[in-house]
């Protein structure tokens, strides 16, 4: 049995290294040229070196060195976010085409579901528990896995934002694990989040080094995986719709900037600026404010899906209203909806903010 005091000195290990780790990874970045070159759809006015997730990698891996966690599924697990980590350093290198970071998150992915990491079930309001056949089980989780690791890594496109979204995001999948025991799940939300902190500490704004696709592949992919041996195999009412309530601003954003390239005719795996923070930045609000509210609303989210894994059905319903004006709320901050469909905020002229 794991005692407290192991798991917070990981957890201080896990942070400090990764504090420490940034200032060599940002060297070997420069010295290599792994650098975001800014062009007329990013933000930042100068090279900065991008592959801060190695830093995140590594962090986590002296504090599970130091706890020597022996469980049958861990290596597939360090594995599969190994494959990750490699292919979003090529990518930061060389800009490889997304249907080949695809082949890549798909790799990743086959390595855990070969080990028995998939979504057998899922549980939902009225219908109660859903099993599924092996084949259904493995499209639901490659579709989980793959959307996750996306949904991070596109809106990784301000300081701070992809880290501290994702920390959020850890955080209530750690509570959750907490209330049910979930050793596993503890630790490994744990180091993550010391390791994304201690990243922040040199990616928010103004950054010194950016994550890359190597460290927002690496989050989506660990979340996918934490909330695929956590979250959903719980058997409580909502096990399938908690998930997707404490990833509700990546999915979401995913989801709209797909939806409205596809519309357009346009190439949806290409990268544009209709993401949730550049609609936020046009609104007027300064860059750190635009990381705060998304920062905001994602914690708003966490909480209430902590609630929905805890409450009775009448409570449930409650929230439920609480979340679609909480996503009214945000379509109606970054004008997604037309000015005759708000319903909340009153349509004004005035575009100045409060930075």
């Amino acid at each position: 049995m794991m005692k407290i005091t192991d798991l917070v000195i990981a957890f201080f290990i896990t942070l400090i290294s990764t504090l420490l780790l940034v200032i060599p990874v940002k060297e070997i970045a420069i010295k290599f040229n792994f650098l975001d070159n800014p062009n007329g759809r990013k933000i930042h006015k100068r090279a900065t070196p991008r592959i801060g997730g190695v830093a995140i990698f590594l962090g986590t891996a002296c504090g599970l060195l130091y706890l020597q966690v022996n469980h049958a599924k861990l290596f597939s697990m360090v594995l599969g976010a190994t494959v990750i980590v490699l292919v979003g350093m090529i990518d930061d290198k060389f800009q490889i085409r997304p249907l080949l970071k695809l082949m890549g998150q798909i790799i990743a992915t086959t390595i855990v579901i070969t080990d028995g990491i998939i979504i057998e079930r899922i549980t939902l309001p009225i219908l109660g528990l859903i099993e599924f056949n092996m084949f259904i089980s493995i499209v639901i989780t490659f579709i989980w896995f793959i959307g996750i690791t996306n949904a991070i890594n596109l809106i990784d496109g301000l300081d701070g934002l992809a880290s501290g979204v994702s920390t959020i995001g850890l955080a209530s999948i750690l509570v959750m694990a907490v209330f049910d025991g979930d050793h596993l799940v503890i630790v490994l939300s744990a180091l993550l989040i010391a390791g994304n902190l201690g990243f922040l500490f040199h990616n928010f704004y103004p950054a010194k080094i950016y994550m890359g696709d190597t460290g927002s592949m690496l989050l989506g992919y660990s979340i996918a995986v934490l909330s695929t041996i956590g979250l959903f195999k719980n058997v409580t009412l909502f096990s399938f719709i908690v998930p997707i309530i404490i990833l509700a601003i990546p999915i979401f954003d995913m989801i709209f900037v797909m939806v409205r390239r596809f519309i357009d005719g346009k190439n949806i795996l290409i990268a544009d600026n209709r993401h949730i923070h550049y609609r936020l930045l046009e609104a007027g609000y300064s860059h750190r404010t635009t990381v705060l509210i998304i920062y905001g609303f994602s914690a708003l989210f966490g909480f209430i899906a902590i609630l929905f894994s805890k409450v009775s059905v009448t409570i449930t319903l409650i929230l439920t209203m609480v979340l679609f004006l909480l996503l009214q709320s945000l379509t109606e901050i970054l004008g997604i909806v037309g000015n005759r469909k708000q319903l909340l905020f009153k349509q004004t002229n005035d575009n100045t903010k409060n930075n």
